[in-house]
């Protein structure tokens, strides 16, 4: 039992509109934390570079998954629980902060943000992300934070491109109809009204 729900929704410059964190399932030590980002550009970014031993990330980081939402090929899947690279597991390393625009089994455990919205491809800040960002996270103020200067944010905005849209088939249909996380992921014209 506890005097505090086991979710909590974070809101900030990195989640406009909001993220979850299972403040049940966390290390208490990781709620308040600003640091480093180690961003992945998706999920086969992660597959390829997660366990290289040259990677740059030490335990005191962020680890970051971008375009892994819904509006992505891979569909908003359970890849929340990004794993610790094995460099740093071995060490001992067992938590660290990680987020993500994707979803993860209920049953997993650690410091994740997950949900993050607007998702990398729908244009939110997840997608303006680079290694090397700060990132600051606070489960007492309930707030998630991108601390990028509005400038820089500016520029690579006007950099950034959508991904590009199916053109054909149920492919097409989800790109075109499904609502982000914050609106439950449904097809938009499923909802009262059209």
């Amino acid at each position: 039992m506890s005097p505090v729900g086991g979710i909590v929704a974070l809101f900030g410059s990195l989640a406009p509109k909001g993220a979850i964190l299972k403040r049940s399932a966390a290390t208490e030590a990781l709620f308040e934390k600003e640091a480093r980002a180690v961003v992945f550009d998706g999920l086969e970014d992660l597959a390829n570079r997660i366990d290289d031993p040259g990677l740059d990330v030490i335990e005191d980081d962020i680890l970051v998954l971008k375009n892994a939402g819904p509006l992505t090929p891979a569909g908003m899947p359970e890849a929340g629980y990004l794993p610790i690279p094995s460099r740093l597991a071995r060490a001992g390393v067992k938590d660290m902060v990680r987020m993500s625009d994707c979803r993860m089994s209920g049953t997993a455990f650690g410091t994740i943000v997950l949900h993050i919205t607007p998702e990398a491809a729908a244009g939110g800040p997840l997608g303006l992300i680079e290694s090397g960002d700060r990132i600051r996270l606070s489960v007492a103020n309930r707030s998630l934070e991108l601390l990028v200067p509005v400038e820089e944010l500016e520029r690579r905005r006007a950099d950034w491109s959508p991904p590009a849209k199916p053109q054909r088939g149920y492919d097409r249909l989800i790109a075109e109809q499904v609502l982000q996380a914050d609106e439950g992921c449904d097809l938009a014209m499923l909802r009262a009204g059209g």
